[in-house]
């Protein structure tokens, strides 16, 4: 896929967007968790669950909030505010703030920016733990 302009990329529908930083995010989430420690498949996918969820990322959000540029804090309000229908066991509001996240990485892959997604990223991942406290679990 080619790189997009930033004003290209925020022509994409932040749900569009979301439907690919899903992605983005959890290919981040599998290449930490397999760096870790070379586990059984099914040990793996039980610790992705932990962090590829509504609840989860909705805490990563909100963290990350104030450390997100003037143009990803206006996809994150894009894709928090897009509607979508969340799945049965998400909490309407995570569900928001979750698709609000997704799209910001969703973007970030569309104008090639790899290393602030790992920055972000990173950021979420070195605190992880304290925001699994927070969350409702998933």
């Amino acid at each position: 896929m080619r790189t997009l302009s930033e004003p290209e990329a925020r022509q994409y529908s932040p749900l569009t967007l979301a439907f690919l930083g899903d992605s983005v995010y959890e290919i981040e989430v599998r290449g930490a968790l397999t760096a870790q420690a070379n586990c059984p498949v099914k040990r793996l996918h039980s610790e992705k669950i932990r962090y590829v969820c509504a609840a989860f990322q909705a805490r990563a959000a909100v963290y990350l909030q104030e450390q997100f540029t003037e143009a990803e804090s206006a996809v994150y309000h894009r894709g928090r505010n897009a509607g979508g229908t969340p799945s049965k066991n998400a909490d309407p509001a995570d569900y928001r703030k979750a698709t609000g996240f997704e799209a910001v990485f969703g973007y970030l892959y569309l104008i090639g920016d790899q290393q602030r997604i790992e920055t972000l990223f990173r950021s979420v991942w070195e605190n992880r733990e304290a925001l699994l406290d927070g969350s409702r679990g998933c």
